[in-house]
């Protein structure tokens, strides 16, 4: 009876052995985020994170993936330290949101694949030769395409506002990365007619930005696409209500929490589009494999709440066009 215990005992084992050692060869992918910006409030972890969009194809945080995420707070200094940080706790795939950020991950590594989230045209920056099909390491889903929507948000916010002839664009202070939204937004304002200033913000000195905004007698802002600008978006859509300024935005969500109007890509989309180039690279592929994406849709977001508060009438071509009215 024992012999035929034991021996039972012994089979199982043989049995569950391989089941076990699959188990123990199953582990968690990891893949590493870098962010020049700050940690965003629990209520920026929306359906808009890269976490909700890989849970969609089966990525579980804490189950079968792990997210490492790392913020400079605004000090591009620190984005290097942070960068190889990621790699040092085994990243397989890093996503570096912005151009900054690409640009200091590329430095850390060679070999580690890296998607880059960004405003910016890759080619222009000398990041790859071509979009279609990239070299070394580094892919990447743009948020516009051809770099930039400046100019096309000039002339929406002129639309809006016919009769105004004198536009801001608030910028970022001294991110090189952004100069080729000022210049297209310079061309754009010299050929429709209007003048334009820049007003360099230095990030989280929005009061002092809108006082000069208000002192140079600027009739409408367009607040261009920048990381600070999504994240510091209530202080800024506050300041423009206060000084009743019209505003486009870069994101529907600006709008959503009072913004006027906006023009762009869908935030929740490019997420999705970014989570399915992390798991094709899980998966294998190489980064030369995925042209860098554009978006295949852009949308206009109204909120006529914030229209009427401005006192302000649409054309009604504008609202015809729009692809959200929020009332």
């Amino acid at each position: 009876m024992i012999g035929r215990r034991a021996a039972l005992t012994g089979l199982a084992l043989v049995l569950t052995a391989p089941r076990a050692l699959g188990q123990a060869k199953a582990r968690p992918r990891r893949v590493g985020v870098l962010r020049l910006g700050r940690r965003p409030s629990d209520g920026e972890r929306l359906a808009s994170t890269l976490a909700a969009a890989l849970r969609e194809l089966g990525y579980i945080e804490g189950r079968n993936l792990l997210i490492d995420t790392r913020f400079a707070e605004g000090d591009a200094d620190r984005l290097p330290v942070l960068a190889r940080d990621l790699i040092e706790l085994g990243a397989e795939v890093i996503v570096a949101v912005g151009s900054t950020a690409a640009s200091k991950a590329r430095e850390a590594t060679s070999t580690v694949p890296i998607v880059m989230y960004a405003n910016v045209d890759p080619v222009a920056l000398g990041f790859i030769d071509q979009l279609g099909k990239p070299t070394g390491n580094l892919t990447g889903v743009l948020i516009a395409p051809d770099g930039s929507l400046a100019a096309k948000r000039l002339w929406l916010l002129r639309e809006a506002v016919p009769n105004a002839r004198r536009f801001a664009l608030l910028a970022p202070e001294a991110d090189p990365n952004f100069d080729f939204q000022i210049r297209e937004s310079i061309a754009a304002a010299a050929a429709a007619g209007v003048m334009l200033t820049i007003v360099g913000d230095r990030r989280g000195d929005y009061e002092r930005s809108f006082e000069e905004i208000a002192g140079a007698g600027i009739e409408a802002v367009i607040v261009g696409a920048h990381s600070f600008f999504i994240e510091d978006r209530r202080a800024i859509i506050d300041l423009a209500g206060r000084y009743r300024l019209p505003a486009v935005y870069e994101w529907a969500e600006q709008v959503r929490d009072g913004g006027m109007m906006s023009y762009g890509a869908s935030r929740v989309e490019r997420y999705q589009r970014v989570a399915a180039y992390v798991d094709r690279l899980l998966k294998g592929a190489k980064p030369s494999d995925l042209p860098f994406e554009q978006p295949a849709a852009l949308r206009t977001v109204l909120n006529l709440k914030t229209v009427g508060a401005l006192g302000l009438r649409l054309p009604d071509t504008l609202l015809a066009r729009a692809d959200e009215v929020i009332e």
